[in-house]
């Protein structure tokens, strides 16, 4: 086996000051280049196998510096088309999933196409399986299989409902983690027809960060003890575990009342779990504006007093004091409706220079489409144009002080880096790339 103790970095973009020459949107000129500072995950190289939704357990491992190659089977990752929106031809689902990462085909059906892997995994940290678990282990490339050339592999294998139990063999997507974790409730149109209602998708972006995260000790143990690891996710115990604090105190009602009460500001009256206990709040509430809403979050009573004497009323204060901490004024329908026409008096943005003058917590209440225009936003959440990814894209909130993280490039096309990877990292001249491209091999 020939390998070649190497680890390239791909090239990369990176934020560039307003003097380069690049993209420029709004306040920020964007740069396909060398990175301007060393990533925090330089240097660490992973191989994964990934179809659909799963493969983001390595898009931000790939933003934060990793080096990260997709193996694609020759016809590639069906998720360039599924879903909507389709930019050019390719979907979002697959151009944000897949960003920041190398593509290479390689026909794990074929002799070939086995040794290849082996020899990318020999010189590699982590290899991620993102479909049905086993699957790289019917090909000989399980961790088994792995750790025998590579002791120190970390082998991650993310999947709907994990290895085992009764559903681990059941096809799935994304809403069937959410629907499993009782976090989607059925809504029915006028007509009386059940429909899945709008809602954030948690099983498909928690159980990748998990991933993420498991992957990171997986490498940190290795690399201080020489042996790597066995690990997986499901992406339904990932909801699950995101939606915790309802299960959870679901679990702890079912104690005596004596032992689990509710909060002293309430008399110790139990609420429903989560914000589902926010409904009849009054000083941690939403409240229409003059042009839209604002969040109210008044609940310890220094807030509240802060409050009601930016506003002139401090009669509010002295009439309804409520309790020091954790106080929603809950079921106070008098107080409700006083709130409900001082906050119309006022425009969202107002209501939050009020807030910084008075100290006074204050949210604007903004939908996916209106976040953008929002001041805090524009600071902090650059768009990454599409001219770099395809697509505009969130970039990664996680913010290096005093320098950058590297800006991913685009997804892939299928194979697009076969050559590069088999030259660079396993060291292939161009006769035997020739070949297995003749052979069928790399598609």
């Amino acid at each position: 086996m020939t390998l070649v103790a190497r680890r390239l970095l791909p090239p990369r973009c990176h934020l560039a000051s307003s003097a380069d020459a690049g993209v420029t949107k709004g306040r920020v000129t964007w740069q396909i280049g060398a990175m301007t500072e060393i990533a925090p995950l330089a240097g660490v190289r992973i191989i994964e196998a990934s179809m659909l939704g799963p493969a983001a357990v390595t898009t931000n491992l790939a933003e934060l510096g990793a080096d990260v190659i997709k193996v694609e089977a020759p016809g590639g990752d069906y998720g360039r088309q599924m879903t909507w929106p389709i930019v050019e031809d390719t979907s979002l689902l697959f151009l944000h999933c897949n960003r920041g990462k190398r593509s290479i085909v390689l026909d794990l059906r074929t002799e070939e196409g086995v040794q290849a892997f082996k020899e990318l995994a020999a010189d590699a940290d982590v290899v991620v399986e993102a479909m049905r678990p086993g699957a790289l282990a019917r090909r000989g490339l399980g961790y088994e299989d792995l750790k025998q050339i590579n002791p120190k592999i970390v082998f991650m294998t993310i999947s709907g409902y994990g290895m085992t139990g009764p559903y681990r063999d059941l096809p799935s997507h994304g809403i069937a983690y959410d629907t499993w974790a009782g976090i989607i409730e059925p809504a029915y149109d006028e007509e009386g027809y059940c429909y899945i209602p709008p809602h954030i998708s948690i099983g498909i972006n928690a159980g990748p960060m998990y991933g993420a995260l498991g992957i990171l000790a997986g490498i940190i143990k290795a690399r201080a003890t020489g042996e790597g690891c066995y690990m997986e996710i499901a992406q339904s115990d990932a909801a699950a575990a995101f939606d915790w604090y309802r299960s959870e105190s679901f679990k702890a009602y079912e104690r005596p009342q004596s032992e689990v009460t509710g909060n002293k500001s309430d008399n110790y009256e139990r609420r429903a779990p989560g914000t589902s206990g926010m409904k009849e709040g009054v000083r941690y509430q939403m409240y229409e504006t003059s042009d839209g809403h604002i969040l109210f979050m008044a609940s310890e009573q220094e807030f509240w007093k802060n409050f009601c004497k930016g506003i002139g009323r401090e009669d509010l204060f002295e009439k309804f004091p409520g309790s020091k901490y954790a106080d929603h004024a809950r079921g106070n329908r008098e107080l409700l409706a006083i709130l409900t026409e001082i906050f119309k008096s006022k425009t969202s943005q107002e209501w939050m220079d009020f807030g910084g003058e008075w100290n006074t917590p204050l949210a604007p209440v903004n939908t996916p489409s209106s976040m953008q225009n929002d001041p805090q936003f524009q600071d902090r959440m650059q768009w990454i144009p599409k001219e770099i990814l395809g697509a505009d894209m969130l970039p990664n909130p996680v913010k290096i002080i005093g320098g950058e993280l590297p800006i991913p490039r685009k997804a892939p096309e299928c194979g697009q880096h076969s050559d590069e990877i088999l030259s660079e990292l396993l060291g292939y001249d161009a006769d035997r790339i020739a070949q297995l491209h003749e052979k069928g091999v790399l598609g």
